[in-house]
């Protein structure tokens, strides 16, 4: 039985009401709803941290979908799953995949950024600086490109980039 069928959850169970609908009245193939399905199982065990399950569904998912976009999604959500598991160079390497697919995610670019900013912070505190403004650096171009795409968005790291003159 799928995921979605059992989550005892009022919002998971809801949304998957809608999902079923909709996917009962847009026309897609047969493949498309079962990429759906197990995407929407896997957002679902996600959610309950349940992120060898997760990562199941969401490699079915990928092994299915066929749009690029729907991919970048099931890309974004890994990488999720690996920077929770601390895992951060998994992490980017999936955000970077989700990006090549669809280059409008600012929060693949944000997430990015914290990587970055958080490599930064671990090499001040190994003493060294060069490599943490490398890192630093790094982090700031990911977060001007979240903040382009979002203006408004990402308010502390738009101040961050003030206050340490990286904002251009």
């Amino acid at each position: 039985m799928p995921r979605s069928r059992i989550n005892g959850n009022f919002i998971d169970k809801t949304f998957s009401i809608v999902a079923d609908i909709l996917l009962r009245l847009i026309p897609t193939t047969s493949g498309e709803k079962e990429a759906f399905t197990y995407y929407r199982d896997g957002m679902s065990a996600q959610s309950e941290g349940n992120y060898a399950e997760a990562l199941q569904n969401y490699y079915e998912a990928m092994r299915l979908e066929i749009d690029p976009y729907d991919r970048s999604y099931i890309l974004y959500n890994i990488g999720l799953i690996h920077t929770s598991n601390g895992e951060h160079t998994k992490a980017l390497e999936y955000y970077f995949r989700a990006l090549e697919r669809n280059p409008f995610l600012p929060q693949a670019f944000n997430n990015m950024a914290v990587i970055c900013h958080y490599r930064g912070e671990q090499a001040i505190r190994q003493g060294d600086s060069e490599i943490a403004e490398a890192w630093f650096d790094q982090a700031a171009e990911y977060w001007k490109q979240a903040i382009t795409l979002t203006p408004g968005n990402y308010i502390e790291a738009h101040n961050w980039l003030k206050i340490t003159g990286r904002f251009e």
